[in-house]
Order: structure tokens, then sequence, then C-alpha cells
């Protein structure tokens, strides 16, 4: 991939990822108020909040909070650009993984009880994911022979074929990076679960906006990565990856409406035991094929 294919990539999704993606916040809330019974909050929603996050004064404990913010946010479009101007799988891990390490660190940078504490659980919440992402992008290299987004145009057969147990992996631990409960112990996008919203407690104004849009554009991209699977040298499998992705995003928005959270012994048990049988498998009979 061209530095100039990465960049003109990246622009593209720093505009067309925060529209998506908050379309997607809106339909989330509507769902999830059908669910409850309830007719739910207008499609545009959550960007009525934003854009009312933005017109506030922007109060913080300390000034480095809104640059470790902005840098996170800065790094997540640049992930999204890289995966779907299809480049290499793995940079854009490493580039999403440091986004939420900017995010962790701002957070800390508060030096709030509350927020440290929600710090501490995004921090466990990277070490349970981390590993079988880390397993896709090595099932991905094995299947395609390159992590090269791009090389899955060109194969002719889907990856899911070879790689449904890392895809069943990665749609476990989907349910943390999405912040959906069970796994939603850093950041509660709910009232009924806390009152205090943990890693954002000290965030507020145009710095928790930028926290809002950067969830926006990290469901954008953790869907292309499950739409990824699904996608071969036919142009209509693009299609079919679509409509997976929507039937993937209304199952994760039933299980966060179903199920209590957990602890997060639980959660990163339960993510490393998928890794390690999912991904572990997936990796070993690629090896011997």
């Amino acid at each position: 991939m061209s530095f100039i294919s990465m960049l003109l990539g990246t622009l593209a999704f720093t505009v067309l990822g925060p529209i998506i993606g908050c379309f997607l916040a809106g339909l989330d809330r509507k769902i999830s108020a059908r669910m409850q019974g309830r007719v739910g909050p207008p499609l545009l929603q959550p960007y009525y909040d934003v854009r009312k996050l933005f017109e506030k004064e922007n109060v913080s404990v300390n000034s480095s909070e809104s640059i470790y913010i902005t840098c996170a946010l800065i790094f997540a479009l640049l992930a999204g650009g890289i995966f779907y101007s299809g480049g290499n799988l793995l940079f854009c891990v490493f580039i999403i993984t440091l986004s939420s390490l900017f995010f962790i660190v701002a957070a800390y940078s508060s030096r709030s009880p509350y927020a440290e504490q929600g710090a501490n659980r995004e921090t466990l919440q990277v070490m349970a994911y981390e590993p079988m992402v880390l397993f896709m992008a090595v099932v991905f290299f094995m299947i395609a022979g390159s992590f090269d987004v791009s090389a899955i145009f060109g194969q002719e057969i889907p990856v899911i074929v070879w790689g449904w147990l890392a895809f069943l992996g990665l749609l476990f631990i989907l349910t943390i990076k999405l912040r959906k409960s069970p796994f939603d112990l850093s950041y509660s996008h709910h009232a009924h679960q806390e009152l205090v919203k943990g890693i954002t407690t000290e965030m507020s104004g145009p710095t928790l906006a930028k926290v809002e849009i950067m969830h926006w554009v990290e469901n954008v991209l953790f869907l292309g990565w499950i739409g990824m699977f699904f996608v071969w040298d036919n142009p209509l499998s693009i299609i079919l990856a679509i409509v997976v992705v929507l039937a993937v995003y209304f199952l994760e928005i039933w299980i966060d409406n179903n199920f209590a959270r957990v602890k997060w012994q639980a959660m990163l048990k339960s993510a490393w035991a998928v890794a390690l049988v999912a991904g572990g498998i997936n990796i070993a009979i690629l090896a011997f094929l």
C-alpha cells in the first residue's frame, strides 16, 4: 500500500467513519428502546448529544487530558483509514491499541479515583481481547498469504471457510470491543448500570465529545473486521459482508440488553480461554494444511 492511498483512505474514513458510526449508535439506541418496550430517542440523537457537548465549555482538571484524547481519536481514525484502504491488518491492530493506551493515560492524568478505577478496568479489557485480535491477524496472514487487507479481494474463497474458529473467537471478544454488557466494565453507556461513568468521569464538553466520536469510529472499524471474513474476489460478496455485519451488530445489541455485567476475572479468563481454543486451534489446523 502506498502512502498516497493510505492518506486518501484515512481522509475518506475521517469523514465517513463518524457518520456511519453515529448512525449505528442511533440505531443501537432505537433497537434497545424497542427491546425494552420504549419508543426511544430520534435516530440522530447521538449527533445532537455530541454537537451539544462541543458547544459547552471545556472544563478539565489539566490540559494534558484533552491532548491525550485528541491523540486517541487521531490514531483511531488512522487505524480505520489503514484498514478500509486495504492496508496492513497487523499495523491497524497496533495503531488501534495505541489509541486505547492514550485513552487510558488520559483517564490516569485526571488523578480521580473513579477515573483511575475505570482506567484499570480499561487496561484489563485490552489485556483480555488483545490475544484474540493478534490470533485473528495471524490466521488472516496464513490464509491470505499477506497482512494486507486488499489481499482478500484476490481470494477464491472467503476467509471464513478456513478461519471460522478465529471468527467465532473474534465474535466473542467483539462484545468487549463494542463496550457491551456483560463486558462493559470501564465505560458504561447506560444510566441504569452506573451513576459514575468510570474512565470518563472527569471528561466533559469537547473532550467527552471526542471520546464519543472515537467510540463511533472504533465500532465501524471492528465491524469491518467481521465483514472481512466474508469478502473474496466476487464483488457481490461485499453485500453479503454488510448483511452479516448488521446481523452481528443486532446480536451484540440483544446481548447488551439481556445479560448482566460480569466481574473482570470472568472476562479475562473467558477471553483468554476463547483465544487459546479458537485462535490456537485455528492456527494449528492451518499450519498442517
